[in-house]
Order: structure tokens, then sequence, then C-alpha cells
């Protein structure tokens, strides 16, 4: 049942409480004062009177309907009984008043059901008549013609409600509109105004979301969705409002904690279609369970905790990794040194010298692979610190020549830098900025085949610095590109494989220049050559420059004081 039913169904009731009582008083009034004086008739008047009163309060104030409509009958069958054996029996024309018991029943609750209940009400009003009648065998009792006046006036109450009693069906024939909606989708049925109040709520309130269907009227559904998910909600409403047919969206509801749920947790997610009706006067409001969303994001849940313990045992993996390996290697690299420039004693035989050097070579290049492979990992995990601080860009373009020349003029490449002088100085971390420009200049070197041309650009746009590093190399084909940039992803062709390389440097250069706000792009062609090209902003990243703002704001509140004193009041 539909709280639409309920409320009108308690109306209905609310009405007979009120107005069939008068009706009984006035029956009881003609026959019991001739026979048992007026104050009995008064006192029998103010009881039942006060009963039906006692009813619409309990009615009013508890929503229970049943019980109070149940007790009423209950009283009014041997109330009803004692009038008409006070009026002369079954014979007198207040006899009639036995119908309201089975009228008054079956318009209140409109199931066949309160008409059967009205009618054993009615056989028993009859069977105290027949038991009180003998008491009254004495009493001077005469039929009147004025008996005919209150089955009269019950006669013509029923008048306005004939088409209603005639043409409305039993209430689970009424309820087919809800129950049909309800009977193919596992929902609760809502309906409300344009102004978002929620008119009626469907039975299966009780079922899927643990609440009477009362709670949900008016502003309740509102009140219950989660704040984080109203904006969402009032959106698709105000949608409706605007003429759109539907809308969905997903939410969250404060329902009665479950005793099988976890604690502390008594919002449930729910998915919401919000559909136009045709009369274009209220809203549909469909809600459902939106069960298979709650398990991929409990799934999802796991899923990321399972990653945490994973990143976090690569972290401690790494960690050891650095201590194990970086220890012995800058042994090897150091005593590899030594033996090759003769500091322990010359090596007369060329192949120990040759031998020497291939383990120095071997060592740093373990070493560089090594702090690579932290570098991503810092990177990746959020914590690789930046230090921005003015410094000339120039200078770092020019350490990446002094490095990179020796390899550049060995395989006879032409390395031009291009550095624009309204560049001057940017702030950045110095260390981060070389490392990206080694990191370009080596792999356009690596990828260039002999006598190419490797070019290094920079110049200033407003407020952002852009450098690129271009290059006659091989390329990269388009189904490519995607890739670049990876942990671990190198171009698979004939040449990329004659060098060695974990793919790791662009990786690095990525993570770099996102840490300063930056943005990077790569334009190649098989065969064409590549162009690799770095925007970033001149003043530092927005976080570096919000926080040198806070500092600098609390260095001058500092001075501030030093130089006025504190604030005192002075009586």
């Amino acid at each position: 049942m539909t709280c639409a039913d309920v409320r009108a169904r308690q109306a209905r009731l609310l009405g007979a409480l009120l107005v069939g009582p008068f009706f009984l008083a006035a029956a009881a009034a003609q026959v019991f004062v001739p026979g048992l004086g007026a104050a009995a008739a008064l006192a029998a008047i103010c009881g039942l009177l006060a009963a039906a009163w006692l009813a619409v309060v309990a009615v009013t104030t508890t929503g229970r309907d049943t019980l109070a409509a149940g007790a009423m009958l209950a009283m009014a069958a041997p109330a009803v009984g004692s009038v008409i054996a006070a009026a002369g029996g079954i014979a007198s024309p207040l006899s009639l008043l036995a119908l309201g018991l089975v009228v008054e029943p079956y318009w209140v609750a409109r199931t066949p059901r309160s008409a059967w209940l009205g009618s054993l009400a009615a056989i028993g009003a009859f069977v105290v008549q027949a038991m009180v009648a003998p008491a009254l065998a004495g009493a001077d009792i005469a039929a009147s013609a004025w008996h005919w006046l209150v089955p009269a006036g019950y006669v013509l109450s029923l008048l306005p409600r004939l088409h209603s009693l005639l043409g409305v069906e039993p209430h689970r024939d009424a309820d087919d509109e809800h129950r049909g909606i309800e009977d193919f989708i596992d929902a609760v049925v809502l309906r409300m105004a344009l102004n978002g109040d929620v008119a009626d709520v469907s039975r299966k309130a009780r079922d899927i979301l643990d609440l009477q269907p009362e709670l949900l009227l008016s502003s309740g559904l509102l009140d219950r969705i989660h704040v984080a998910d109203r904006v969402a909600y009032l959106s698709a409403l105000a949608d409706i409002r605007d003429g759109a047919a539907s809308r969905n969206c997903e939410l969250r509801l404060r329902l009665p904690r479950r005793a099988d749920g976890p604690a502390g947790d008594n919002y449930r997610l729910f998915c919401v279609e919000l559909v136009r009706a045709g009369d274009a006067r209220e809203i549909v409001v469909l809600l459902r369970q939106a069960l298979q969303t709650e398990e991929l994001r409990g799934a999802l849940a796991l899923a990321r905790e399972a990653a945490d313990r994973n990143s976090a045992a690569k972290d401690r993996f790494l960690a050891t990794v650095s201590h194990e390996l970086r220890t012995p290697l800058n042994a090897i690299i150091g005593f590899s040194d030594m033996l090759a420039h003769g500091m322990c004693g010359r090596l007369d035989d060329p192949r120990q010298r040759e031998y020497v050097c291939m383990i120095r070579d071997s060592g740093n290049h373990l070493l560089a692979v090594v702090n690579s492979i932290l570098d991503v990992s810092k990177i990746e995990a959020g914590s690789y610190d930046i230090h921005p601080e003015p410094f000339r860009f120039r200078d770092a373009v020019d350490m990446c020549r002094a490095m990179l020349s020796p390899q550049a003029d060995a395989k006879k490449l032409r390395l031009d830098m291009h550095v624009a002088g309204a560049v001057g100085d940017v702030v950045a971390d110095s260390r981060a900025i070389r490392q990206i420009l080694i990191n370009l200049v080596s792999n356009a070197i690596k990828f260039t085949p002999e006598g190419g041309t490797i070019s290094l650009a920079a110049k200033r746009l407003g407020s952002r610095l852009h450098f690129s590093v271009a290059d006659t190399g091989i390329g990269i084909a388009e189904a490519d590109l995607g890739r670049i940039g990876q942990p671990f992803t190198q171009i698979q062709n004939d040449y990329t494989r004659q060098f060695e390389g974990t793919g790791l440097g662009l990786s690095v250069v990525r993570g770099l220049v996102g840490l300063h706000q930056g943005t990077m792009t790569i334009e190649s062609a098989l065969g064409q050559g590549t162009t690799v090209a770095i925007s970033l902003p001149i003043d530092g990243p927005a976080t570096w420059r919000a926080s040198r703002g806070e500092l600098l704001s609390m260095k001058a509140a500092e001075t501030r004081e030093e130089i006025d004193g504190t604030l005192r009041k002075i009586a």
C-alpha cells in the first residue's frame, strides 16, 4: 500500500469517526430519554462521543488506523443493538442503522475483508438486540414516525459517496499501478512534486530501505542523501524541471544500520532514475540498490590495498638495491679508476689496461641504471623532492655540452646549442634541469647515425621557458609514440638494439617535467628524426610559489613585530 492510499484511508476513517457517532447519538436521544430518562441517555451519548474522539486522537498521533477502526467497530455493534432494542426491535426504522456497520467499514478500507467484518458486526448488533430486548419488555416502547428521521439522514449522507462506493475497486486493485511497476523492477517507487517534495512512496521502502514510507515524505528523501551527493541529485531534478525526459545519478542514502553491516557505516549506494510523468505535474523516481557497483568498489578497494602493499614492497626492495649495489659499485669504479691511472703501479700489459677500463665503464653504466631506477621509483611514489632556486639556464646547457661533447665527437655528430639571451635566470631545481638536458641529449646522440646533427634551442615566451632537443636520427613510428616515456619501454628495431638501455631516460624526464608543472611533447617520424619540446614556468611551480609566499608573509610579519613591537593595551 502506498502512502497516498494510507492517508486517504485514514482520512475516510476520521470522517466516519467524527460524523457517524452523531447519527447514533441522535437515535439514542429519541429512544433512551422516554424509556431510561434524560440522565441515562446523556451518559450513553457522552460515552459514545468520547470513545469516538479518543479513537480520532489515537489515529492522528500514532498513525495506527487499523487498531482504532477495529475497536470502534467492536463498540458500535452493541451500541447499535441497544438502540434497536430500545426502539422496539427489528420492526423499528432504526434497525436500518445496522446497515452502517456494513457500509462504513467497506467505505473506509475498500476491501472485501472489511465488508465481511462489517457484516459480522451487523449480525452481532442484532444478537445484542435480541439479548437486550427482554430486559426492556416492560418499558413503554412504541414505534414513531420520528424514528425515520435518523435513517433518512444517514441514507442522504450516502448519496455523495455513492459513486465512490460503486465505482472504486477494492484496495488491492487500486494499488495495481504501483504494484505492476514493482513486480517488474526491484525498486522503490516515489512520486514527487516539481519542487522536489515527495508525495508518495511505495510499499517496498520497508523491504529495500528498512524504512517506513512516511519517513521519506516531503523533504525526508533529501535529508537522507549524503551531502557530497546532493549536488548531483539537485542538478538532475533541475534538468527534469527544465524539460528533460529522464536523468540518472548515483547517491548514498542514510539508512538504519544493519546488524550484519560494518560498524559506523549507515550509508548505502543507490542508482536513482528520475522520469517526468505524463501529466508533467509530477516526477517519478526509482531507487534501485547498486549492488554491482558496491561489489566493484569493494573489489577496487581490495585491489588498491594489494597495490599499496606491492608498492611498499617495491620501495623496500629498491632501497635494499640502493644500499647493496651502489656501495660495492662505487668501490669497483674507484679502484678500477686508480688502476687505469697507474696510481698503484703501472700496468705494462695493454690488455690489463683495457680490461680495467672495461670494468670501470661497466660499473659506471650499472650505477647509472640503478640511479635511474631509483629516480623513477621516487617520482612514481611522489617522494622525489625538488628544490627550486634561481639559476642561469645557460650554465646548465654549458655543463651538458661539456659532458656530452666527447660522445658526439666520437660519432662525428654536430652538437648545436642556441640559448636566447632573454632566457636569463629561471626558478627550478637545477639538478633536475641538468638531468633533463643530459637525458634528452644523450638519447639523441645514441639514436642518431654518424654525421647527423643534434640541436638544443631555448627561448622565453611570456612567463614560460621553452626548450627543445631535435636530432636527425632514426625517428619513431606513429604507432610507438604513445608508449614513449613509459618506464622500461624502448622502441625495438634493428638499429636501437645495437645499444644498451633500460628505457628509463624519457620516463625520468617526463616525471621531472611533471614535478615542475611543465609539459612535454614529442614529434617524430621514421627516418626524419625526433624533437622533444619542454615548457616550464619561469618563476617555478605554482605550489612552490604559494609556499614561498606564505614564508615571505610570515617573515614580513615577524619583521613588523620586531620594528613596531607587540600591541599592548595601556590603561
